[in-house]
């Protein structure tokens, strides 16, 4: 998958996160979120998100597993003039480059 202008890196979406810039929201299955997760992201799946589930006030980010799913979401959210960006790689990559994942020891699931 080739990284597009509203794909943010790991590493700035782990930034913009700590600093509270963003709301990041998983649209993985509830079986994918229980095994690991970033910490402070909120978990709507893919079929049950709505722009009104999603606070306005600020840029969204969306995760998946490799981002796919976070991508479709992104262009949606996009289409309908929202703020919206998709985590380069997903949870994939968020792992591959050394960053934490609750709850200790989790792992990211086979989709």
């Amino acid at each position: 998958m080739h990284a597009t202008p509203q794909d943010l890196s790991p590493e700035r979406v782990a930034e913009l996160l700590a600093a509270g810039e963003v709301d990041l929201i998983d649209v993985r299955e509830p079986y994918e979120r229980a095994a690991g997760y970033i910490e402070g992201s909120r978990h709507i799946q893919l079929g049950e998100l709505s722009a009104a589930a999603v606070d306005g006030t600020r840029p969204v980010v969306f995760v998946c597993r490799v981002g796919g799913r976070s991508a479709f979401a992104t262009q949606a959210f996009r289409r309908a003039g929202r703020d919206a960006y998709n985590l380069e790689g997903g949870m994939m990559e968020w792992v591959r480059r050394g960053l934490p994942i609750a709850p200790d020891g989790g792992h990211v699931a086979d989709h």
